[in-house]
């Protein structure tokens, strides 16, 4: 970075900051000073960071030609692109770092879009984790495993999957044609005998011998081509081993490799297949207003094996857009295949080639086809962005008009986007503990979820203990966050009350309260017939409470929103026993403090398994001594056991 020589080139701000009526003229009157700016630009590969009147970084992108870039941006031809003019307006500074090469300019741009965050560019840090299926060649007898992360360690990765449950299909249908191992060598020849998937026909066990090397090596060399898509070719190995062992009497092997084969045939006659052969990725794009959604198809081995959608709110071109996708999705720990089929052509290719080639570790070519089988990817790729665009607006309006019904029913001053939900979770007051969850339109805001220790009640007081929570969240001086426009609690009229006391006692003004008692079991003397009555909704100042109607969106996303904080609660005070669990029964173990307890459970994965553990495998937990360790040993075997 330091190599790169850094300048500033300040526009002239004040002329910026006038606002006119006609966007046009203020077009106009940058492109006026444009000239003299872009003349202090190097005609050279680089960065440029736009900045706006409080020194904000609005947008980040890289160039071949600074100067050109710059320039486009200020020319007067520019008129119909109304999102550059947007953009511009609201550009006080810009600053640029030159580089040696295109690619150099491509990792920079890179590095100072996660740093900055700019509102301008693309953000996919929110985006959820790939999953793949990792199978190394060079182990004893390789194993599949499901990964997060694709690191160039010479194994050989298959997917990606968008869910572990999705990856955890696969595997289930694979061991059924490839019987690998499910476990870990070392756990396996633990056992007496081998798992019941040997007896499902599900694994080969070779942790007990039961097949040679050789044979394993085969089976798992054909769970990587029939996941790389490569079937004939499988067919063809293990016909040919087939013949093999029938011609020197193995029968029974021979037997074997029959019935892979009849598998993988039948398997394979149902898989849709779309292209020939080949892994690749397909992009589609739709544009909606201000937004650009962009659809991901994978191609594996020839079959589309899933895809992934994504919206953004961009204002640029759309090849910019696509561009700047793929150098930060692929930046990412994802498999990059040797195709990526694009529907635009995007500026500069080549050094985003060199780039992705070089992450890979094998040549990776961008192309954007015309005609055939691979335009047709490409279309579909485009017609899934345009559906998913389609989804989403029908679900956010969907969503707006249950608020819209909520906030007619419990007569709201105003629609309630940001909702939050409290709730309490002890055992007869032992380990309280209160919990928060928030929801904005109508979705799990998780990053506004919170737990709370209660340290204030000493009894089995659940509202004592709500006024705890509610206190500490809405104290004055002690409010980080906005405050939400309804504020749910768990329980009827009691619970309310404490939440509206609160409210009141700390001026907290423009938050809406009601409680969700509910439903109740109502069954008559001596009869049979065991009904449960309504939900209900409590409101300050009403002795009644206000019936939805059952199974009506507005009462079914407050008990959504009710039985989430309810997990959220449970979830922590759960997750405090067993910390005492093993705190008591660990208590009093010579050289045993809170680090090594922690180590203990992490290493072993329950109390169980610790107490069951031998001396040696105590010693296998990083920091462990001899002499500890046959403290825990004794600790759970007391003498009297012994004898």
């Amino acid at each position: 970075m330091n190599r790169f020589p850094r300048r500033a080139i300040p526009i002239q701000t004040g002329r910026l900051r006038i606002t006119f009526e006609t966007p046009g003229f203020t077009f106009i009157l940058i492109a006026m000073i444009g000239s003299e700016i872009t003349a202090r630009f190097p005609s050279s590969p680089g960065v440029y960071i736009m900045k706006g009147a409080d020194a904000t970084v609005l947008y980040v992108g890289k160039a071949r030609d600074l100067k050109k870039r710059i320039r486009s941006y200020f020319a007067a031809s520019g008129d119909s692109r109304y999102h550059i003019r947007f953009l511009m307006a609201r550009v006080t500074d810009i600053d640029f770092i030159v580089t040696d090469t295109e690619k150099e300019a491509l990792i920079l741009e890179n590095t100072l879009i996660k740093q900055y965050r700019p509102r301008y560019n693309f953000n996919l840090r929110d985006d959820k984790t790939y999953f793949s299926l990792r199978l190394d060649m060079a182990e004893e007898f390789p194993r599949l495993t499901i990964i997060r992360k694709v690191t160039r360690d010479g194994a050989r990765y298959f997917g990606p999957y968008s869910s572990a449950a999705a990856a955890r299909t696969v595997l289930k249908q694979l061991y059924k044609l490839f019987p690998l191992r499910h476990y870990p060598m070392e756990t396996c020849r633990k056992r007496k005998r081998p798992c019941l998937f040997y007896q499902l026909r599900q694994c080969s066990a070779p942790c007990h011998g039961l097949i040679s090397r050789e044979d394993y090596a085969a089976l798992a060399e054909g769970a990587g081509l029939f996941l790389e898509g490569k079937n004939r070719e499988i067919v063809r190995i293990f016909k040919e081993r087939m013949a093999a062992a029938a011609a020197a009497e193995k029968y029974e092997e021979a037997g074997r490799f029959r019935d892979l084969v009849r598998s993988i045939e039948v398997t394979v006659e149902k898989q849709k297949v779309v292209a020939q052969g080949g892994d690749s990725d397909v992009v589609g794009f739709y544009r909606d207003d201000e937004r650009l959604n962009i659809a991901l198809l994978f191609i594996r081995g020839g079959s589309l094996i899933g895809s992934r959608n994504y919206s953004f709110s961009w204002e640029m071109d759309e090849s910019e857009g696509i561009a700047s996708f793929l150098n930060e999705y692929y930046n990412q720990d994802v498999f990059i295949p040797p195709e990526i089929l694009l529907p635009v052509p995007v500026s500069e290719p080549a050094p985003l080639e060199e780039l992705l080639s070089e992450r890979r570790g094998k040549k990776v070519s961008i192309a954007v086809p015309r005609r055939g089988v691979r335009s047709e990817l490409v279309r579909l790729a485009g017609k899934n962005a345009e559906t998913s665009a389609q989804e989403k607006k029908k679900a956010l309006e969907s969503g707006e008009s249950v608020l819209r019904e909520l906030q007619e029913r419990l007569h709201l001053q105003k629609s309630p986007r940001r909702i939050e939900c409290y709730d309490i979770s002890n055992i007869q007051g032992r380990l309280p503990v209160g919990s928060r969850v928030a929801f904005l339109d109508g979705k799990a805001d998780k990053a506004h979820y919170r737990r709370y220790r209660i340290k204030g009640v000493d009894q089995s007081d659940d509202f004592a203990m709500m006024r705890e929570v509610l206190s500490r969240r809405f104290r004055q001086g002690a409010v980080e966050e906005e405050y939400p426009d309804l504020i749910v609690v768990d329980g009827g009229i009691g619970q309310l009350n404490v939440l509206t006391r609160v409210l009141e006692e700390l001026h907290v003004e423009g938050v809406a309260a009601a409680g969700l008692a509910k439903s109740r079991v109502e069954r008559e003397m001596g009869g049979a017939e065991i009904n449960r009555s309504d939900e209900r909704i409590f409101l300050p100042g009403r002795k009644n409470p206000v019936v939805l109607r059952q199974n009506s969106a507005p009462l079914l996303l407050l008990a959504r929103i009710r039985d989430e904080a309810h997990r959220f609660a449970i979830t922590y005070h759960k997750k405090l026993r067993g910390r005492e669990l093993v705190t008591s029964l660990l208590e009093g173990v010579p050289g045993v403090g809170k680090k090594r307890r922690n180590e203990l459970l992490r290493h072993f994965g329950s109390m169980k398994r610790l107490g069951g553990a031998t001396v040696a495998e105590l010693l296998e937990v990083p920091g462990m001594s001899r002499t500890v360790a046959e403290a825990v040993w004794e600790h759970f075997h007391p003498k009297e056991e012994q004898e």
